[in-house]
């Protein structure tokens, strides 16, 4: 297995011609390295890699702390181009896409995507997806996308509490080579990105969501604390998630947490 460092990167990645990669042993957060790097003109496909993530941030600040050795943390620069600009809100899908399909592809794990940002692997969570956008005005100037995949320990700091979690090497029965995981997962984003506008998109998305056709019990982002319960239907154009409730009326969730109605009260207590 190779170590992972700046020149095994260099040479690994190659193929992928990347126009810039920065590697750090240890780092904060990989989006924040990014996000300034983009601020100081790092081009589109810029990549950052770090072996150690001591701050990682998922969704609504939780902590996602990558040990030495165990995962992949790593955050990638896009320059939105104008044909993409109306399917940004896409852009955690493409991330959650592209890790499902390495992880298929390399090892035969069936991975799904559990709305809107986490990648679950027999129902627990083995990788997580963090698109922050950069703003001139109203005009977006860079997306970075960052992903945290627990390769070798089910390790993801307060994440852990929140959902149950898990890892590749847990799937497998063996640690993989995580240079050979980053590949394919780089190696799916850019093939998906320019269909991220595309119908085949969203069908692919809405064929690896988590808990189609299941019930499930949702807490919206706005605050009420109200618990909504839905049959999942899928998906709006805009990533937004499709349920119906026991009227048999159709709810549209743009933002919040859900979970299999039965699993609430198991994890309560963890």
């Amino acid at each position: 297995m190779k170590d992972l460092n700046a020149r095994t990167l260099a040479t690994e990645l190659a193929d992928l011609h990347l126009p810039a990669v920065r590697f750090y042993q240890a780092t904060g957060s990989t989006n924040d390295e990014a996000i300034t790097w983009a601020e100081h003109g790092a081009p589109d496909w810029a990549l950052v890699v770090a072996d150690e993530q001591t701050a990682g941030r998922g969704r609504t600040g939780r902590r996602w702390i990558t040990p030495p050795g165990s995962a992949l943390a790593f955050s990638l620069i896009l320059r939105p181009r104008p044909a993409e600009l109306p399917y940004l809100a896409r852009a955690t899908a493409l991330g959650a896409l592209a890790v499902c399909q390495a992880l298929f592809t390399e090892y035969g794990l069936d991975a799904q995507v559990k709305w809107p940002n986490d990648v679950l692997v027999s129902r627990r969570k083995l990788a997580g997806v963090l698109a922050e956008t950069q703003w001139n005005g109203a005009q977006p100037t860079a997306l970075v996308l960052g992903i945290g995949i627990n390769v070798a320990t089910a390790f993801l700091g307060t994440e852990v509490l929140n959902y149950p979690a898990t890892c590749v090497a847990a799937g497998l029965g063996s640690v993989p080579d995580r240079l050979e995981l980053l590949h394919a997962v780089l190696k799916a984003m850019i093939d998906w990105r320019p269909r991220l506008g595309s119908p085949s998109f969203m069908s692919a998305w809405e064929n690896a969501l988590a808990y189609r056709n299941q019930w499930v019990l949702l807490a919206p982002g706005d605050g009420s604390g109200a618990m909504i319960e839905g049959l999942v239907l899928g998906l709006t154009l805009d990533g937004a998630l499709r349920l119906k409730n026991r009227q048999d009326k159709e709810i549209i969730v743009n933002v919040g947490e859900l979970r299999l109605a039965g699993d609430l009260a198991q994890t309560a207590g963890e």
